[in-house]
C-alpha cells in the first residue's frame, strides 16, 4: 500500500461522505426511496417496525457499481 492507494482511498472517502450528505439532504425529494415494493412496514397500535429491504438492496447495487468504476484497474 503506497501513497497512491492512500490518496485514492481518501478521495473516495470524501466523495462517499458528500454523496451520503446529499442523499440525506434531498431524500424527501427522491421519489419512492424508502417506499419501494419489498420494503417491510408493520404497524400495530403504537408499535411501528420499518425495514427498508428493497431500498437497501438498491443502494447496495448502486454503490457496488460506483466502487467498481472508481477502483477499476
Amino acid at each position: 500500500m503506497g501513497a497512491g492507494f492512500l490518496g485514492r482511498f481518501l478521495i473516495f472517502l470524501g466523495l462517499f461522505i458528500v454523496l451520503v450528505g446529499l442523499l440525506l439532504t434531498f431524500s424527501k425529494h427522491i421519489p419512492y426511496l424508502g417506499r419501494l415494493p419489498g420494503d417491510i412496514f408493520y404497524q400495530k397500535g403504537s408499535v411501528r417496525i420499518y425495514f427498508p429491504l428493497m431500498t437497501s438492496i438498491l443502494i447496495s447495487l448502486v454503490l457496488t457499481i460506483v466502487i467498481n468504476l472508481v477502483f477499476r484497474r
